[in-house]
């Protein structure tokens, strides 16, 4: 978990504004003091130093978070437990299974 900065404001457009002091990446959740989820990070904007970050709120009452403090999750979570790993093979190994059909002919 990483700072990310105050709430500055809520803005018309349905994003909260915090001023951070390092630049998040985009869809990273936010979270608050007490780990509650609040939305994610939509867009970084203004000076590179000292960006602003706009927040979609994933929240009923985003406007009580104005002048608090937020974090970035930065905890791994595995979003897909049931997906598959990847397998992987060396360069002369052949697949196994279905193949690929061949291309149609055209003309």
């Amino acid at each position: 978990m990483k700072r990310l900065g105050k709430v500055s404001h809520y803005a018309k457009q349905g994003f909260l504004i915090v001023r951070a002091n390092w630049v998040p990446s985009l869809n990273e959740p936010v979270v608050d003091k007490d780990l509650k989820a609040v939305g994610v990070v939509k867009d970084v904007f203004g000076p590179v130093d000292y960006p602003y970050v706009a927040v979609k709120p994933r929240v009923k009452n985003p406007e009580k978070y104005v002048g608090a403090l937020l974090y970035v999750d930065r905890r791994k979570k595995n979003k897909r437990p049931d997906k598959k790993a990847k397998v992987r093979r060396s360069k002369g190994s052949k697949r196994v299974g279905r193949s690929r059909p061949a291309p149609k002919k055209r003309g």
